[in-house]
């Protein structure tokens, strides 16, 4: 029974690494498209860009949040992942959460 499951389970095992290995690596963190999540999502009360001006008094500006450090920058995913009741509902999917951590991120620099 063994040597039979082997005979069918290992050909399929090894069609599936295949496939995965050939779909090539996960998509990488984005900075370009967070900062457009952040225009359209976050502008409103942070300053997100070097180019905006004004925003609500109080909110730390992404560029604040970015210079906390890394570890602060990586806690952002959880906390976007499910907002403070203040914030909007945005539902980002994991992929925007990361786009948007890389973009605040390319801020620190």
């Amino acid at each position: 029974m063994r040597s039979r499951f082997r005979a069918l389970a290992l050909p399929a095992l090894a069609s599936a690494l295949v496939a995965l290995a050939a779909s090539g690596p996960a998509s990488a963190q984005d900075a370009a498209d967070g900062r457009a999540i952040a225009e359209r999502w976050c502008a409103s009360c942070h300053l997100v860009s070097p180019d905006q001006e004004t925003a609500m008094d109080g909110v730390a500006s992404f560029r604040e949040v970015a210079a906390r450090g890394p570890l602060a920058v990586s806690a952002l995913e959880a906390f976007l992942a499910d907002p403070h009741p203040l914030m909007p509902d945005m539902a980002l999917t994991r992929e925007e959460i990361a786009d948007l951590v890389a973009y605040i991120d390319s801020l620190a620099n």
